[in-house]
């Protein structure tokens, strides 16, 4: 079944890349839609019609960090209200970040990045079945 599009907020390509060949791999076929900031993603959410399915997030990124960025999401009454499940995948997943995420944010799930493509394919599909099998205020 497929859902609304995945939203991938990575600015190295090349995480960007396995990202997307790993999603396709398992056997998912939503949209993917790839910015490299955060600013942009912002931007997009508060535009789109299209109910995002997932947000996908890195910590570190360039001009806004991805902790700043959900903090912004929160705040936001429309975008709080779309409830769009936010799951940061990052390197940066030492115990004040995650922590942080948890306990200052409304996170889904915090993965650490993985150099090991077969990893990067296991927590997608993890991530991605429980989001489809789950009861969700975007598919009741």
């Amino acid at each position: 079944m497929q859902y609304g599009p995945i939203l991938i907020i990575e600015d190295d390509e090349d995480d960007k890349d396995f990202l997307f060949e790993a999603l396709r791999e398992i056997g998912i076929e939503n949209e993917i839609i790839w910015l490299n900031n955060c600013m942009e993603a912002f931007d997009l959410l508060k535009t789109t019609n299209k109910q995002t399915f997932l947000i996908l997030c890195d910590v570190n990124l360039p001009k806004q960090t991805g902790t700043e960025f959900k903090k912004c999401v929160d705040e936001h009454p429309e975008l709080r209200k779309k409830s769009i499940p936010f799951v940061f995948y990052s390197t940066a997943a030492d115990e004040k970040t995650v922590n942080e995420a948890y306990t200052q944010m409304t996170v889904q799930g915090f993965f650490k990045k993985s150099n090991n493509y077969e990893e990067i394919k296991k927590h997608m599909k993890i991530i991605t079945d429980y989001w489809m099998h789950c009861k969700h205020p975007n598919r009741l």
